[in-house]
């Protein structure tokens, strides 16, 4: 992902505060945006302007870290960060991201970045395809801004797990979507499946041979259940 990751800390021990400050300062791609010393002031402060993340303390006197995130759960991301392990079970249900158990080892510390980031990543590849407009056009999200994009750009799509990787003429997207799904899409109807992993666009079909089409220059397979959905090119 190319956009930063705003978070706040919120954590009423002053070293454990400093501490994970300076974790975090290791990930460039992460901002802190607010430090608090309490739950109180960490609230005001997320009301004000929400981060992207929030990396809280549990135990901590008036409201806690678990009622804090319970007042904020439209914020995507949370990690807590307590000396207690017995409240994992708690935390998860307040939609935690992660539970870091203090003291934390940086190595333990870096996995939970790579979550986060991870987490961010789906989620901006979710949003990526958000609505079709129309016949002949679809919006989908491109790092912050909202494209427009032609369907007749659109040269195949590529199954990859959960995702699916939109080929158009220019380059490639991702949406988190699997093919079979977008393929139910009315705006995609002259897309046929050639294979568990593939769908092409049927207009961009330049030749069929056994077990491969070409489309637009580029060999794709066919798999042996799809070859029917090629009979419309018969004479």
């Amino acid at each position: 992902m190319t956009d930063k990751i705003s978070c706040m800390v919120v954590d009423d021990d002053e070293v454990d505060l400093h501490t994970i400050i300076s974790f975090l300062e290791d990930y460039p791609y992460l901002e802190v945006t607010g430090r608090y010393g309490s739950a109180a002031a960490g609230l005001a402060a997320a009301q004000q302007k929400a981060p992207d993340a929030l990396f809280l303390d549990i135990d901590m006197p008036g409201m806690s870290g678990l009622e804090l995130r319970e007042r904020l759960l439209h914020i995507p991301a949370c990690i807590f960060i307590t000396s207690y392990p017995d409240y994992a079970l708690e935390s998860f249900e307040m939609a935690a991201l992660d539970f870091l158990v203090k003291p934390f080892s940086s190595k333990r510390f870096a996995k939970t970045m790579a979550r986060l980031q991870d987490y961010f990543t789906i989620r901006q590849k979710a949003e990526l395809l958000n609505h079709t407009l129309g016949a002949d056009t679809i919006f989908i999200k491109d790092g912050t801004k909202q494209v427009k994009l032609q369907l007749h750009e659109i040269i195949y799509f590529e199954a990859l797990n959960n995702y699916t990787s939109i080929v158009t003429t220019s380059r490639k997207y991702a949406v988190l979507s699997t093919l079979g799904n977008l393929l139910k899409e009315e705006v995609f109807c002259n897309f046929i499946r050639i294979h568990r992993s593939f769908a092409v666009h049927k207009h961009f079909i330049e030749k069929v041979s056994a077990g491969e089409v070409l489309v637009a220059n580029v060999p794709l397979p066919v798999g042996r259940n799809y070859k029917d959905s090629l009979n419309f090119l018969k004479p």
